[in-house]
């Protein structure tokens, strides 16, 4: 069929509508126009999801010291200390603007003014707040309510971005969009862009991340020559209920660990004390790999994990929706063991960003999981990822005021302006290419790598990736296109950054390489600079 082309101008652009995006967007909106776009319905994001809660100093018995270096631990000295530092040190006041705008955390009991702070692995006191365990939903929900309420923020639901428009400078003047209903091509102009829409766990082929995370933020970026940083730096969490039939995993919270729970084998006995003498609470990358070497050893799809010690009363007041959910699975968790396996769950790397939210394209911002800014550095510590996301909204918020009076860009829209549109609403369009890449990224992108696997991807990812965009060349899209296009150029960096890793570090393990090398660097790719290995 043959579409129309639509243009919509405001002062900021936000691409996603997570914690990041979200938060940013009520900010702005004090100083302009705002254009949110998300490609399904605003409340469909990681955040919503999220369980486990936000990381923050908020106790006297705790310290920013402790939990800055908590989180240089955790990543395994690859983080930016100045980063950590910021983060942790503004993180209080954003919470304090959550509450206010009406996020209700969890409290000791209702009559207590203290928190009721969870324990997650690598942190070595309770900092954790959260809402029961459906932080996310609380806190996306007040978002989205508080959002409603602003007429100059414009809500673009179900619209999927295509590319980046950059003008003869190579500034960034906005985004392409398809409208999933009526397969119109909306150019969105904006003064600034900012991309928040998360990260990629799509492209594994067993993740606790939605459908929507296929890496859009991050392959458009690098499609339009923006620096990508710690690409092979994925985060496995440890248990995810384990599902046979579906690839999508139902993730049980850090916290469930954090309040006793203890990893079993199928015979009924531990193992963690072979790998880490936190045990259970050793940070992710650890107990990730625990898992899958007893699995791979014992040639088994899952361990346990029993917090049949605790009182049913406690379990479901602490976590009543994983309760709800693994009984609808015919396991009741107060007497029965979970049957867990690690997923694809967290990108510590992406758009590389400066400590202000700037990318190295002109008026590009990137915030949350989409953007790498040095905090998470080789593997994200628990619960830091919706603090990272609130503290860089302010950072973006505040570098912007300057350029919000300036001109809009002038822009060549690219040559399929007035062309025709080929839109592709079949379903199973590339549905055999979509399995191929997930399943060469699971077997050789995941939690253990070596030399040989990554050979093995660039070869695989090579021919896939020359197929999809010979698709894209005869300008047909659609949905799954676009994402399945986003999802191969996601594979294709985390390889490309992984043969650059001659080590194994936090999330990036290679038997190969399997020592840690002194001297920490970034891995920094760029699609105009790296083209072979």
């Amino acid at each position: 069929m043959t579409t129309t082309i639509k243009s919509v101008r405001s002062d900021y652009l936000i691409i996603g509508s997570g914690i990041a995006g979200l938060s940013l967007a009520l900010k702005v909106s004090k100083n302009g126009s705002v254009s949110l776009i998300t490609k399904r319905k605003i409340f469909d994001s990681a955040t919503w999801r999220a369980q486990g809660g936000v990381a923050c100093v908020v106790s006297e018995a705790d310290s920013f010291e402790e939990h800055i270096h908590d989180t240089m631990v955790s990543g395994v000295g690859l983080c930016n200390k100045r980063m950590v530092e910021r983060m942790v040190r503004e993180g209080p006041q954003r919470i304090k603007e959550l509450i206010e705008l009406g996020v209700e955390f969890s409290k000791k009991n209702y009559l207590s003014s203290e928190f009721e702070l969870a324990l997650e692995g690598g942190h070595s006191k309770r900092r954790v707040l959260h809402a029961g365990d459906i932080t996310g939903n609380e806190i996306e929900r007040v978002l989205i309510r508080n959002i409603k309420k602003r007429e100059n923020i414009a809500i673009y639901e179900d619209h999927t971005a295509i590319d980046l428009i950059l003008n003869d400078d190579k500034v960034c003047c906005g985004v392409y969009s398809l409208s999933n209903d009526s397969g119109d091509i909306k150019i969105f102009e904006a003064k600034l862009t900012v991309l928040a829409c998360g990260g990629a766990g799509m492209v594994y082929l067993y993740t606790s991340n939605p459908g929507v995370s296929t890496g859009d933020a991050i392959a458009m970026a690098y499609r339009a020559g923006a620096d990508i940083a710690n690409m092979e730096f994925v985060q496995f969490h440890p248990t995810c209920l384990y599902n046979s039939g579906s690839g999508l995993s139902f993730l049980i919270s850090e916290a469930v660990r954090g309040e006793g729970a203890i990893l079993k084998l199928k015979n009924g006995k531990t193992f963690m004390d072979k790998y880490s003498p936190l045990r259970e609470l050793a940070p992710r990358d650890i107990v990730a790999r625990a898992i899958d070497s007893e699995l791979r050893i014992r040639k088994e799809n899952f361990v346990y994990l029993d917090i049949s010690v605790k009182s049913k009363n406690f379990i479901i007041k602490r976590f009543p929706n994983i309760y709800s959910k693994c009984f609808e699975c015919g396991i009741d968790i107060s007497k029965d063991m979970i049957p867990v396996v690690p997923a694809a769950h967290f990108f510590c790397g992406g758009i590389a960003i400066d400590e202000r939210g700037r990318t190295s394209i002109e008026n590009l911002y990137a915030l949350g999981e989409a953007a790498c800014s040095g905090v998470h550095g080789a593997n994200r510590l628990a619960s830091n990822s919706m603090l990272e996301g609130i503290v860089y909204a302010e950072r973006v918020y505040r570098d912007s005021l300057q350029f919000v009076k300036k001109e809009y860009s002038k822009i060549n829209l690219r040559s399929f302006k007035n062309a025709d549109f080929l839109i592709n609403s079949e379903s199973d369009v590339f549905m055999h290419e979509w399995e191929e890449i997930r399943r060469t990224s699971w077997n050789c992108l995941g939690i253990s790598r070596s030399n040989e696997k990554l050979l093995k991807a660039q070869k695989k990812i090579g021919i896939l990736k020359d197929e999809i965009e010979q698709y894209f060349k005869k300008a047909s899209f659609s949905v799954n296109g676009i994402e399945l296009r986003n999802i191969i150029f996601i594979s294709e960096m985390i390889m490309i950054s992984a043969i650059c890793r001659k080590e194994s570090r936090g999330a990036h393990f290679n038997i190969d390489y399997p020592f840690i090398l002194s001297d920490a660097k970034d891995t920094i790719i760029n699609i105009n600079k790296v083209k072979h290995f």
